[in-house]
């Protein structure tokens, strides 16, 4: 079974998206990056935000996901990173650089499909 963990932005997960429920609704529907799940056996296991900007401290905060996991023995297999950094985060390259470093697991850049194309049209 797939473990899934989605880091999504700190600043975007505090103030504007509420739950992360695109995230969550993509995810339940197979829709988007989530997709490639359709078929098989996967759950969510976390959602984890950034730690804020500039990004520093993805790498610990990915420490504690695991110690705080430990002891449930679930530990996650893929990592999503949501559009509120893969489109918005202008520490982006730097963020997402670290996590492929130090994951040691598949990192996919993306998660749900529902960006608007224009904001009132």
């Amino acid at each position: 079974m797939e473990k899934i963990l989605i880091i999504g932005c700190r600043n975007t997960m505090d103030d504007v998206c509420i739950g992360c429920s695109r995230c969550m609704v993509a995810f339940n529907r197979r829709e988007g990056y989530f997709n490639r799940y359709k078929d098989m056996d996967a759950e969510i296991i976390g959602i984890l935000n950034c730690g804020g900007c500039p990004g520093t401290s993805i790498v610990q905060r990915l420490v504690q996901v695991k110690l705080w996991n430990m002891p449930l023995k679930e530990q996650p297999t893929k990592i999503h990173v949501g559009p509120c950094l893969v489109d918005h985060c202008p520490y982006y390259d730097d963020l997402v650089t670290k996590i492929h470093a130090k994951a040691g697991i598949e990192v996919i850049e993306g998660a749900h499909p529902y960006m608007p194309p224009t904001v009132f049209a």
